[in-house]
């Protein structure tokens, strides 16, 4: 194959079946589409072509700069496209959790603004939310920016449903899937690939897959945060399950170890996702018709090790980590002291305890709880891992967004030794909500 331009390069992705010995499955063949083949490396390369290239032209006449509210693989791709267009990039984003993904952006050039939103994810509701704001700014007309728009932009889905989806029958021999299964980031992958696949055969079975609420998987989003997104239609999904963020790495692990997929987490979570919910259906499967089932590996694991070693060292010959929230059981978490916005208050007026913002210093500095301390929570994972970081005399009260991460932390201090640390119910969020005080630096 020979092109003129590597956006050229972009879909027409392998289509691998699963070798039966690794999944189990009898009845069922499981099949990857491997978007990770794409040449920026992820499924995103689709979304981010369709939705500049029609623009480029007139932005480079304009020079005008690309920005995208992203700090993963859609801003990867935009900025290798505005880069080869002569135009600057710019990536917006609450955090920049991944440090192998931000040295790359900045390796390709990319400026990164990290804005003080208040949740990791874009929540066009609340429109005192700075990320929201800036959202709504790039969408006002006359401004010096292409703003591709992966949340709302219909380009979005249309290059899955225009290329994937079209693309997995073919691979199938004119045949839809019986299930496809897909992790749910901004929704544009799973919902064009659906919407193809049942214009070709409304039988097929749509599973999303979202993170669970108190884990952390790069390029998925848990159930709330979903909904969140402008392009996300529940009606897409027959069911929507959550995968947490081991078995995501497990899930990873088989597809490069046994498959030779050198896949990312998001991957191991469709993989992981999709043979948990085909299990029982296989089972209930007798005679000679086999059926078929496709999930999506969006990206590559290289960009991942960081998060990987984090999350379990064992895997890179290290020990494993100390004290941490990982190592934690379901039962420990629930266990867990957890107070509500008017205790906490009458709490902290007479015991004085020590307040831990965990959220980002930029969600810090836009509101926060008067006295309160902020540490960021991998910084505070670091802490932690040491040993207690203050003394047992002191009551500590730990906050983030929604109260998730600070009631992990809650419950590992506890198994720590630690005699009186609670977790705000609700997070910063609740506490506004109910009118509590807020502060801005």
């Amino acid at each position: 194959m020979r092109y003129d331009s590597i956006t050229e390069a972009i879909g027409n992705t392998p289509l691998v079946r699963i070798d039966p010995a690794v999944h189990g499955l009898r009845h069922i063949d499981l099949y990857a589409k491997l978007e990770m083949l794409n040449p920026f490396g992820s499924v995103k390369d689709r979304a981010a072509w369709n939705m500049a290239r029609a623009a480029l032209p007139g932005a480079g006449e304009r020079g005008e700069t690309v920005v995208e509210l992203s700090s993963g693989n859609t801003a990867k791709a935009l900025a290798v496209i505005a880069g080869m267009h002569g135009l600057p990039f710019k990536s917006v984003t609450n955090r920049m959790r991944i440090a192998e993904v931000k040295d790359l952006l900045l390796l390709l050039g990319a400026e990164i603004e990290e804005l003080p939103g208040r949740s990791e994810c874009l929540d066009p509701t609340d429109t005192e939310d700075p990320l929201t704001l800036f959202h709504q700014r790039l969408n006002e007309s006359g401004g010096a920016h292409l703003h591709t728009d992966q949340y709302f932009n219909a380009l979005n889905t249309e290059a899955h449903a225009t290329g994937t989806g079209p693309e997995i029958v073919a691979d199938l021999d004119g045949r839809a899937p019986d299930w496809f299964l897909a992790c749910v980031g901004t929704a544009g992958s799973s919902t064009g690939v659906a919407r193809a696949l049942r214009a070709h055969d409304p039988a097929v079975r749509v599973i999303g897959l979202v993170g669970e609420k108190s884990d952390f998987i790069p390029g998925i989003r848990n159930i709330d945060e979903v909904h969140e997104v402008g392009l996300f239609d529940p009606a897409t999904y027959d069911t929507i399950e959550s995968v947490g963020a081991d078995d995501a790495i497990d899930g990873m692990l088989t597809l490069v170890r046994r498959c030779g997929i050198l896949a990312g987490p998001t991957g191991g979570a469709a993989y992981h996702g999709a043979v948990r919910h085909l299990q029982s259906l296989d089972a209930e499967l007798t005679g000679p018709v086999r059926r078929t089932a496709v999930f999506i590996v969006c990206d590559r694991v290289e960009s991942y090790l960081g998060y990987v070693k984090q999350r379990r060292p064992e895997l890179m010959r290290r020990p494993p980590a100390r004290n941490s929230v990982a190592a934690l059981s379901d039962a420990e978490v629930r266990a867990a002291q957890v107070i509500e916005v008017a205790d906490a208050r009458k709490w902290i007026a007479a015991e004085r305890p020590l307040v831990i913002d965990l959220r980002s210093s930029f969600a810090y500095a836009a509101l926060h709880i008067d006295g309160s301390v902020n540490i960021v929570d991998e910084l505070f994972d670091e802490l932690v891992r040491g040993g207690l970081p203050f003394g047992k005399r002191q009551p500590v009260l730990l906050a983030c967004p929604v109260g998730e991460q600070s009631a992990r932390y809650a419950a590992l201090l506890t198994r720590m030794g630690h005699p009186d640390v609670r977790s705000l119910a609700g997070g910063i969020i609740a506490w506004r909500d109910a009118g509590a005080p807020l502060v801005r630096d």
